[in-house]
């Protein structure tokens, strides 16, 4: 059995959520509030589990694993119906390309500590705090958007006309931008995969509101 630890706002506990859903896979929730006790995240038998104190964090079996990447790679591998990848090389690097945007250099600059640690050493009020996410979350989905409009064929979701990898990533990352009041008015393309995606029980019950934690 898959236990599984997140956070109903963690915009990669949210991808793993939808991952989970699309491929059909139960698993235990196990909540990690991240702002009550301190930070639950920060608690000496969380840490046991994930030296980083971030979520998510999988168990299964022997495994015990932090980064939802990796997650949803090891989800992909063990459950391959329905695949997040394309079958094709050139694709594939494609959906990776686009996905690790939000990953990799967007998510980054929004995760709370980076934030908190704006607030304790910079200053930064909520104003601040939120001009800064909406620069670097309204760039990132900037570029996203130009990849979108460069694809050979316009498709339904990212990269197909079923969602994967791209979606997954694209989805909380919109929720964000949402919370943080990015501008999104110039990037039709990014919008229509959203609403496309939300229209899916997959996504929509995946939903942070919708989270059993949910404050």
């Amino acid at each position: 059995m898959i236990r599984f630890h997140g956070y109903f706002r963690s915009s990669s506990s949210y991808r793993c959520r939808i991952a989970f859903n699309l491929k059909g896979v139960d698993y235990d929730f196990v909540p990690v509030h991240l702002l009550n006790d301190g930070g639950q995240q920060k608690k000496p038998e969380y840490k046991a589990l994930n030296p980083q104190m971030l979520v998510p964090t999988l168990e299964a079996g022997d495994l015990t694993i932090g980064q939802s990447m990796a997650m949803l790679e090891w989800l992909d591998e063990k459950y391959p119906e329905p695949a997040f990848l394309p079958d094709n090389a050139d694709d594939r690097a494609r959906v990776r390309a686009f996905s690790q945007i939000i990953a990799c250099d967007i998510h980054p600059l929004q995760n709370l500590r980076v934030l908190a640690y704006l607030r304790e050493n910079y200053g930064e009020d909520q104003e601040g705090i939120e001009r800064w996410c909406q620069r670097w979350i309204g760039d990132g989905l900037a570029a996203c958007e130009a990849l979108l409009a460069r694809r050979n064929k316009q498709t339904t979701y990212c990269f197909g006309e079923t969602p994967g990898l791209a979606d997954i990533c694209l989805v909380p990352q919109v929720f964000s931008a949402h919370r943080f009041k990015v501008d999104l008015a110039e990037m039709p393309l990014v919008r229509a995969v959203h609403e496309a995606c939300e229209q899916l029980p997959a996504f929509a019950d995946a939903h942070p509101s919708k989270q059993p934690d949910a404050a």
